[in-house]
C-alpha cells in the first residue's frame, strides 16, 4: 500500500520518465494477487542482486524527486484530461473490435478452431425420421403427378429432336418454380436413325414393310438359311450346338424377351451368324400383328464413337469405336412378317420347352428357308441436353445422391419415360416445399437429372458420368433410377448393389399399399424370402447399370410389372391407355407408390448421420464367389487342367481381408459417438469406398467399361473366372491357363484394394497384405 501511494505521488510530482514493468505475484497467504510495481532502479536492483546485472547498473542515471508545488494544477489537470482521454479510446476500440468479431462469426456460421482445444463439428438439427415419412407421404400428390403426366405427355419427343428439348425446356422451368437453380448439360452424340430401304425377305419374296429398327446395326446386306434359336440366350444356343445345329452363317430368329436386344445379338454373332431378326412372340406381349419394334445393340451403354471418354466434341479425338458394335446386321420384325416366315419353315423339330408361344408347331428351318436381310442405317450427329437440378445439404454438401429419369422416347414413350419425368418433377416439388416450410434440412446434397438419348443405351447419363467421373469419385454415394418404374401391377422387381438391399427392405415395409390395403409393400410381393422374389440381376437393360458398372456407385432400378405379360416397350403403343391396361387402371396409384419408394429411400440417405449403406453385404456375395472358384480349381487340378502351383491362399486371404474389414467397420459404429459429425464423415468415407473399389484397376474403360468385378462385365468378373473354369473343364478352344491366372490375380488384387480402402487409413492396418 505504501508503495502504491509512493508511486502515484511520484506520478503527480513530475518525476522523470523511466522503463517501468508490472510484476504479477502470487500471495501465498491468500487467495488475491497483488500487483507490484517496480522501477528501472529496483529492476536493477533486483538484476544485480542476481549477479547479473553489473554491465547495466553502469548506465544508470541518479535521479532527485521533486516537490508537488513544483507542478502548477493547470498540468495537474492536463495529466487527468490525457489519461482520460486514453483510458476512452482504448474502451471504443475494444468495443469495436469485439462487436466485428461477432458479425463475423454469425456472417461465416464457421466455428473457430483453436490450436490447444479440439472443437467437434455440431450437428444441424432437422424434423426426425417419423416426421419426414408422413411429410413424404402426405405431400406426394396423385393430383400432381397426373398434372405432370399430362405436362410431359408428348407424342413425338425423340432424342435431339425439337419435342425432346421442348420437354428439357419445361423440367427446367418446373426447377426454376421450386427455388433450384438448374443447368444443362450439351453432348454431341452419334447415333443411328432408320434406313428408308432396310429390307426382309424370305425365300426371295418381300414379307412386309419394316418400319422399326435397330440403332447401332451393322450397315449390310447378307443372306443365309433361317434358324429359330427360341430367346437367343447362352443356353439356347448351348442347346442348338448339343443337337449338332451348327450356327454359322445363319440368319437367326429369336424371340424379343429375358434378355437385351445387345446380348441376343451378340450372343449369335460370337458363333459367326450371319444376321439377327428379332420379333414380339404374342405370347409374351399384347400387341398389334403389325407394331414395329424399336432398340439398339450397342453392347454398352453411351456414345459407342467415344468409347470411355464424353462426347463434348468428337473432332478433339481420334476415329475409335467401342467393342461392343455388332459387326453383323440386326434388324426387328412385326408379329405378321414372324408369321410369315416361320410357319414356312422346315428342319426338325424344336427341342423340348421351346414349342410354345406363337407357332407352336414351326421347326428349326433348314438349308431352303433362304432369307436376305438388308440393312441401310444413317449415322448421324445429334446435340442432346441432360437437365440437372440440386438441393444442397446442410452440413456435407460435397457429398450427394443422384436421382434421374430418362426424358426422351422413339414414340409416345408413356410408361418408358413420361412416368419416370413426372415423379422426378413431382419428388423435386415434394422434397423442395418441406424444406421451404416444414423445417426439413438434409444433411447431403441432392441432384435431379434428366437425361436424353436413353433410348440408345443410356447415351445422356453415360456422357454426363464419363465427363465428370473425377467430380463424381467419392462424392456421389447413390443413384435411383425412375425409369421404367411402371409397366404392370401384380410384381414388384428391383436390381441394386447389395450396399443398398436392407435399405430396401426397411422401404418397402414403411411404403403404403397398393392394392391390398391390409398389407405392406413388403407382404404384398416380398414373401418369405424377400431377396429371392424381388431382386433380379442388374443388366445392360437396366439405366441404373451405368452408374452402377461404369462409376462404382450403389444403384438401384425398381418396377412395377406384370409376372404374365411383357409391356410393349420401344413401341407406338407405350401409350397412356396401354399402361391403364396393364395396371388395371391403378396407374396414378401405383405412380404414387412408386414415388414413395423413391422418395422415403431418398431422404433416409439424405437424412441420417449415418449412410444406410450396409457394406457387411458383400462379404456373403463374394464368398460365395470364392467358394465357386475354389471347389473349380481344386477339381481342375486334380485332373492336371491346372498347375497345382496355383494356389488359393490369396484369393482367400483377400476375402478374410473383406470380411474383416467390414466387421471392424460395424464394430466402429456400434462403439462410435454419432453425434460427432465428423467422426460420422470419416465412417462415411469409409463406406464411400466399397463400391468404387470394386471397379477392376486392371481393366481398359474403352475395353471393357463396365469394370466392376462382381456387377459388371467382361473377363475380370469373378462370373467370368467361373466361366472360363467351365471353358478349362470342357478343353473348349476360350479355354486359357495363362490368362486364367492373369484375371484370377488381378480378381485377388481388386477384392485385396477394396477390403484396404473399407478398412481405413494406412496406418491402422496391420499386416493385411
Amino acid at each position: 500500500m505504501d508503495q502504491a501511494r509512493t508511486t502515484i505521488s511520484k506520478i503527480f510530482n513530475g518525476e522523470p520518465r523511466s522503463y517501468t514493468r508490472f510484476n504479477l505475484t502470487q500471495n501465498m497467504e491468500g487467495d488475491n494477487s497483488h500487483v507490484e510495481m517496480k522501477l528501472s532502479s529496483d529492476m536493477d536492483d533486483e538484476v544485480e542482486a542476481n549477479g547479473v546485472g553489473e554491465s547495466i547498473n553502469q548506465h544508470n542515471r541518479p535521479y532527485y524527486p521533486s516537490k508537488l508545488n513544483q507542478r502548477s494544477p493547470k498540468t495537474i489537470c492536463g495529466f487527468v484530461i490525457a489519461i482520460l482521454f486514453l483510458f476512452i479510446i482504448g474502451y471504443l476500440i475494444g468495443y469495436l473490435s469485439n462487436r466485428s468479431t461477432v458479425k463475423n462469426e454469425i456472417k461465416s456460421n464457421c466455428p473457430v478452431f483453436s490450436e490447444t482445444t479440439q472443437v467437434r463439428a455440431q450437428p444441424v438439427y432437422s424434423l426426425d425420421w417419423s416426421d419426414l415419412r408422413t411429410l413424404l407421404k402426405k405431400k406426394l400428390s396423385t393430383d400432381n403427378i397426373k398434372s405432370n403426366l399430362k405436362e410431359f405427355s408428348s407424342v413425338s419427343h425423340q432424342a435431339g429432336s425439337s419435342g425432346d428439348e421442348a420437354l428439357a425446356n419445361k423440367v427446367m422451368a418446373k426447377f426454376r418454380t421450386f427455388g433450384m437453380t438448374p443447368w444443362t448439360d450439351e453432348h454431341y452424340v452419334k447415333v443411328q436413325d432408320r434406313g428408308t430401304s432396310n429390307k426382309v425377305l424370305f425365300r426371295g419374296n418381300a414379307v412386309g414393310t419394316t418400319e422399326g429398327y435397330l440403332a447401332y446395326s451393322a450397315v449390310a446386306t447378307v443372306e443365309g438359311a433361317a434358324l429359330y434359336a427360341h430367346y437367343g440366350r447362352a443356353e439356347d444356343f448351348r442347346r442348338l450346338r448339343e443337337l449338332n445345329v451348327d450356327v454359322n452363317g445363319k440368319v437367326v430368329l429369336i424371340r424379343a424377351g429375358l434378355l437385351s436386344f445387345a446380348e441376343k445379338v451378340a450372343n449369335a454373332a460370337s458363333l459367326n451368324a450371319s444376321a439377327v431378326l428379332i420379333y414380339p412372340d404374342p405370347v409374351n406381349y399384347e400387341i398389334s400383328d403389325d407394331t414395329a419394334l424399336f432398340g439398339h445393340v450397342h453392347l454398352g451403354t453411351g456414345d459407342p464413337y467415344t468409347p470411355g471418354f464424353p462426347s463434348f466434341n468428337h473432332t478433339q479425338f481420334p476415329p475409335t469405336a467401342s467393342s461392343g458394335l455388332p459387326l453383323i446386321p440386326a434388324q426387328t420384325i412385326t408379329v405378321k412378317q414372324a408369321t410369315e416366315i416361320m410357319s414356312k419353315l422346315g428342319g426338325r423339330s424344336l427341342p423340348d420347352g421351346w414349342s410354345e408361344g406363337m407357332l407352336w408347331d414351326t421347326k428349326l428351318g433348314d438349308e431352303n428357308d433362304n432369307i436376305t436381310v438388308e440393312v441401310n442405317n444413317v449415322l448421324v450427329q445429334k446435340k442432346i441436353h441432360n437437365v440437372f437440378g440440386v438441393i444442397k445439404g446442410y452440413m456435407d454438401a460435397d457429398r450427394y445422391m443422384v436421382i434421374g429419369a430418362q426424358r426422351d422416347a422413339w414414340g409416345p414413350g408413356f410408361a418408358r419415360s413420361t412416368v419416370g419425368t413426372s415423379l422426378l418433377v413431382e419428388l423435386a416439388r415434394t422434397i423442395t416445399d418441406m424444406i421451404k416450410n416444414d423445417g426439413f434440412k438434409p444433411k447431403r446434397s441432392l441432384v435431379f437429372g434428366s437425361w436424353s438419348a436413353g433410348e440408345f443405351g443410356s447415351v445422356g447419363a453415360t456422357e454426363w458420368l464419363e465427363g465428370y467421373l473425377t467430380s463424381l469419385n467419392l462424392k456421389a454415394f447413390s443413384y435411383i433410377s425412375l425409369d421404367e418404374v411402371i409397366s404392370g401391377f401384380d410384381s414388384f422387381k428391383a436390381s441394386a448393389s447389395p450396399l443398398l438391399y436392407d435399405l430396401l427392405e426397411s422401404t418397402m415395409k414403411q411404403v403404403s399399399p397398393t392394392v391390398d390395403a391390409t398389407k405392406s409393400l413388403h407382404e404384398q410381393f416380398a414373401g418369405s424370402n424377400w431377396e429371392k422374389s424381388v431382386m433380379e440381376p442388374m443388366g445392360l437393360s437396366h439405366s441404373a447399370y451405368p452408374f452402377q458398372s461404369f462409376s462404382g456407385i450403389p444403384s438401384l432400378s425398381f418396377r412395377f410389372t406384370s409376372s404374365s405379360k411383357s409391356y410393349p416397350f420401344g413401341t407406338y403403343e407405350d401409350t397412356e391407355l396401354s399402361l391403364d391396361r396393364y395396371t388395371s387402371s391403378s396407374t396414378l396409384k401405383l405412380a404414387k407408390t412408386a414415388g414413395e419408394v423413391a422418395g422415403l429411400m431418398t431422404l433416409r440417405l439424405v437424412h441420417d448421420h449415418l449412410l444406410k449403406l450396409n457394406v457387411a453385404k458383400y462379404t456373403s456375395v463374394i464368398r460365395n464367389y470364392v467358394s465357386q472358384i475354389r471347389a473349380k480349381v481344386e477339381s481342375r487340378q486334380m485332373v492336371r487342367r491346372l498347375p497345382s502351383t496355383l494356389t488359393m491362399q490369396w484369393l482367400l486371404s483377400a476375402q478374410g481381408s473383406y470380411d474383416r474389414a467390414a466387421s471392424s467397420l460395424v464394430s466402429v459404429i456400434r462403439n462410435s459417438d454419432l453425434d460427432d459429425m465428423e467422426q460420422c464423415r470419416i465412417i462415411n468415407n469409409r463406406i464411400m469406398r466399397v463400391e468404387g473399389s470394386l471397379l477392376s484397376p486392371y481393366a481398359s474403360p474403352r475395353d471393357s467399361p463396365f469394370r466392376h468385378i462382381v456387377l459388371g462385365s467382361g473377363s475380370h468378373t469373378l462370373a467370368a473366372l467361373v466361366d472360363h473354369l467351365e471353358a478349362i473343364r470342357g478343353n473348349l478352344q476360350s479355354a486359357d491357363v495363362d490368362q486364367f491366372r492373369n484375371q484370377f490375380a488381378f480378381a485377388t488384387w481388386t477384392i485385396q484394394g477394396c477390403a484396404n480402402a473399407l478398412a481405413g487409413e494406412v496406418w491402422d492396418m496391420d499386416n493385411e497384405i
